[in-house]
């Protein structure tokens, strides 16, 4: 299916036409959300045979760029359960099926949310400030704070880390599972007031003990760097579909740059428009070259995760290096968007204000500039020396 065909006109619209609302008043995007799960979109990636749309990253990262051109918040939010479900698929297709529970509880109308994100922690998936508890019969108890918990309104699945310190002879050990919504011992605090993505209320999720059964723990792994197919394909989902939500934020700046362009005339000459003058011709034509690179950028890499190519040792800063890339390039864009939009942009309500704070959450995703220049770097040159 053809994202036009998955995210039709007319839904497409209704939310674009909601997305300011929930921007002022720092709401959840409910109705998009009911309007998005009757469509079938949160089952992108469930198999066919289980009612879903069975769609490979490729597909799916189009889709999310489409979404995010009406609504980047709505589209950053539904990324947290499409990493999980894609996270499930991507495994499935390289012979690990220890995720298909994930897979057939979307198919039964189940939203994940991605509970791994910790203040301070900048090693990201490789150690963790949260205590895992192993219990006898299997369980884990996790105790510790995640932020930017997206879809805290909704979600009945959270997907969870902590770490064992005692395991593995002391030298600790990363545990992964899932909470349902009924579950103890976990509270959400309504702290989500910020600058942008406002609709997507990523609060801070407190775990007291949360408990994870045994049968929704789901991987145990050694603290540090390792090349677990877990790994790979969180970071393959995560990248590519954070890839994906800018790029659209970019694409959509363009076009309402390029629209005020043609709408605005200079009462220096004589009416002339704008889209006539040299110096805004030349700011368009910048923020259009820097989107025709992104796009075949994040086709390539989705496209190779789908076909299970090795590149090796390559493909984190590949990843990494499509997210930062995105990011910065839809930064660059909106900037360049409302430079030639003129004043109207400055205010508040107008959509090119609204993208203007929602890009710049994208430096804040892991993985950020530094992170990412580091992988990069490390993968052509080698390790800094000690």
């Amino acid at each position: 299916m053809t994202p036009e065909e998955v995210l039709p006109d007319h839904l497409l619209e209704g939310i674009r036409a909601r997305a300011a609302g929930y921007d002022r008043d720092n709401a959840f995007f409910t109705e998009d959300l009911e309007e998005l799960t009757a469509a079938g979109y949160l089952k992108l990636f469930v198999p066919t045979s289980d009612g879903g749309l069975g769609l490979g990253l490729e597909a799916a990262a189009q889709c999310q760029r489409r979404l995010a051109t009406a609504a980047p918040a709505t589209a950053l939010a539904i990324n947290m359960h499409l990493v999980w479900t894609g996270v499930a698929r991507l495994l499935a297709a390289r012979g690990d099926d220890s995720l298909g529970f994930v897979l057939r509880d979307a198919a039964r109308g189940e939203v994940f949310a991605f509970g791994n994100s910790e203040a301070g922690n900048d090693s990201v998936l490789f150690d963790s400030r949260t205590v895992a508890t192993p219990l006898p019969d299997g369980a884990y108890r996790f105790t510790g704070k995640k932020i930017f918990t997206s879809l805290s309104p909704a979600w009945t699945r959270l997907g969870i880390f902590g770490k064992d310190a005692e395991a593995r002879g002391g030298e600790g050990e990363l545990v992964h599972g899932f909470i349902d919504r009924d579950s103890a011992g976990y509270t959400i605090l309504e702290d989500w007031d910020t600058l942008g993505m406002r609709a997507s209320q990523s609060n801070t999720t407190v775990l007291d003990g949360a408990e994870v059964r045994a049968d929704r723990i789901f991987r145990k792994l050694p603290v540090g760097p390792n090349a677990d197919p877990l790994i790979f394909a969180i970071f393959a989902c995560f990248e590519s579909l954070l890839a994906a939500v800018y790029t659209g934020i970019g694409e959509r700046a363009l076009a309402l740059g390029v629209e005020a362009v043609k709408r605005r005339t200079s009462f220096k000459n004589a009416g002339r428009s704008y889209a006539q003058d040299p110096d805004i011709r030349w700011k368009v034509a910048e923020a259009a070259m820097a989107m025709d690179i992104l796009y075949p950028q994040l086709l390539a890499v989705t496209r190779d995760v789908d076909n299970l190519s090795d590149h090796g040792a390559q493909w984190f800063p590949k990843l990494v290096g499509l997210k930062v890339n995105a990011t910065e390039t839809a930064r660059r864009v909106v900037d360049l968007a409302i430079r030639v939009s003129g004043g109207s942009s400055y205010f508040r309500g107008s959509e090119l204000e609204r993208l203007y704070r929602d890009v710049l959450a994208g430096m804040f995703h892991p993985s950020d500039d530094e992170s990412a220049h580091n992988t990069v770097a490390n993968a052509w040159l080698g390790p800094l020396e000690a």
